[in-house]
């Protein structure tokens, strides 16, 4: 299944920027547009203006209540509005777009334009128009009665009609104390393409720009902290210190570089303390254990020499266990890429050259990167319990996926299912035939468990439906 979602903090940071940035650039384009559209209102609402106060103004609807002075005032906004410009000439032509009607141009069951209703209303009360009744409404060009019967012997009219298929909006004003309506028409102005191209480039063009700045400021931040998270997990590996990570990014990534790099330092040397005192002890202990396994042979009980024989040969096992488990993972060379099937067939033939019931029941060519002297001595600590406990061993080797499982079973006992987590312990024994007499001081089962941890993989017990204990190792085939 592709993954949707990236799990880096470089790309989880740029994709939340980048839906923030979205989410705010469509807000900003689409106040743009609004923008827009105001500038249309607006310039349709002085345009049916500017007709109404011209049309009222004519002779034959010149009324006795209005001054000179008023008409002066409307004789220079109509001067002022109107013009011979290239707008002007795409407008409807003056006698169409300012009539004198008996009635309302509103139809029966049309909508009111309020919003245009409320900027009319300004525009004529700026100009000292006493206004009784006001409406307005928008319609299709091609729904225009009036329109459709004056095309028919205007050519003019009927070419504006035809090339152009937007919006008209029809306005009536009735002023007081007259029965005649004022009847206006102007074509809503298109959208401008330049407009929306100049929206939609200013929007791509900011976000593109802040995406950049933003991955910029990002970049300098995540390398740092992914070569700290590559070393980090190198050193885990393989727990070598190498040359300090440079300090870069910014002062708290300096600092946390800074941090690991004494951090690294002061590990090493306490890893490299433990293996040189782990030596010491191991020489210190060995030495007087051989001193002693010389001197008893002058006992001359022969039952008392065995016993401790066997007690100073259980001391030598048990430090030679705990200096193993101490060691794991300091290994000085690096993985190798092993067939286990051959591996495998290497430590049975050393059982069966003992004479041991041990089996190998075979298995395809699987390979994976292993430490080979650890993995062979996992695999001998299982065989070893399992011809301790359950007298036979058999193992088998398959692949799961990305896994290598390798299993071990024997017919033995088994382990009561509440001590299964236990006997992982170090120094854990379970029932009482699994004591220091049978061999082994507990540390078999953690020094497997240690090894297959180091390769990446995890050992598990489970008791077999059949009778008996299957332990199993699993191992990624790359790392």
């Amino acid at each position: 299944m592709p993954r949707i979602f990236p799990r880096s903090l470089l790309g989880q940071s740029l994709l939340a920027i980048a839906v923030t940035l979205l989410i705010g650039q469509a807000v900003s384009a689409f106040l743009l547009y609004r923008a827009v559209e105001e500038r249309r209102d607006v310039a349709t609402a002085n345009a049916i203006a500017f007709h109404l106060v011209r049309t009222s103004n004519r002779d034959e609807f010149a009324t006795e209540n209005r001054s000179p002075g008023f008409r002066r005032r409307d004789g220079d906004r109509r001067l002022r509005l109107g013009g011979d410009g290239p707008r002007a000439r795409r407008a409807l032509p003056p006698p169409i777009a300012g009539r004198i009607d008996e009635h309302s141009p509103l139809s029966q069951g049309e909508m009111r334009d309020i919003a245009t209703e409320t900027r009319l209303q300004e525009i004529l009360t700026r100009q000292g128009m006493v206004v009784e009744e006001l409406v307005a409404t928008r319609r299709p060009l091609s729904e225009d009665r009036v329109l459709e019967q004056l095309a028919e012997d205007r050519p003019r009219l009927r070419a504006i009609l035809q090339e152009r298929q937007g919006e008209l909006v029809v306005a009536g004003m009735r002023l007081q104390g007259e029965e005649r309506w004022i009847v206006a028409r102007s074509i809503r102005p298109p959208v401008e393409a330049r407009a929306l191209w100049l929206i939609g480039a200013q929007t791509i063009l900011l976000f593109l720009v802040l995406l950049g700045a933003t991955y910029l400021v990002l970049r300098r931040i995540t390398r740092p902290l992914a070569q700290l998270t590559q070393r980090v997990e190198s050193f885990a590996r393989t727990q070598q210190a190498r040359e300090p990570l440079r300090p870069q990014g910014p002062a708290d990534v300096t600092r946390l570089i800074a941090a690991h790099n004494l951090l690294e330092s002061r590990i090493a040397s306490l890893l490299d303390e433990k293996d040189v005192m782990l030596g010491a002890i191991g020489h210190d202990l060995k030495t007087p254990l051989a001193a002693l396994r010389v001197r008893i042979e002058s006992v001359d009980d022969e039952t008392q020499r065995a016993r401790m024989a066997d007690i100073i040969e259980d001391l030598r096992r048990s430090l030679d266990d705990i200096l193993s488990l101490a060691r794991i993972g300091r290994a000085k060379s690096p993985p190798e890429s092993t067939q286990l099937a051959a591996l495998v067939e290497s430590v049975v033939d050393e059982f069966e050259d003992m004479e041991k019931p041990v089996s190998f029941a075979g298995a395809d060519r699987i390979v994976a990167p292993v430490q080979v002297t650890w993995l062979r001595r996992a695999l001998r600590n299982l065989i070893e319990n399992a011809l301790r406990y359950g007298l036979s061993a058999t193992i088998t080797l398959e692949r799961s996926g990305e896994w290598a499982v390798l299993a071990v079973e024997d017919e033995g006992p088994g382990i009561p299912p509440d001590q299964v987590a236990a006997m992982l312990e170090p120094f854990r024994r379970g029932e009482a035939s699994r004591n220091r007499g049978t061999g082994g001081a507990g540390l078999g089962l953690t020094i497997t468990r240690a090894i297959v941890r180091e390769h990446g993989g995890e050992l598990t017990l489970g008791n077999r439906p059949e009778g008996g204990l299957r332990a199993e190792i699993r191992l990624p085939l790359a790392r």
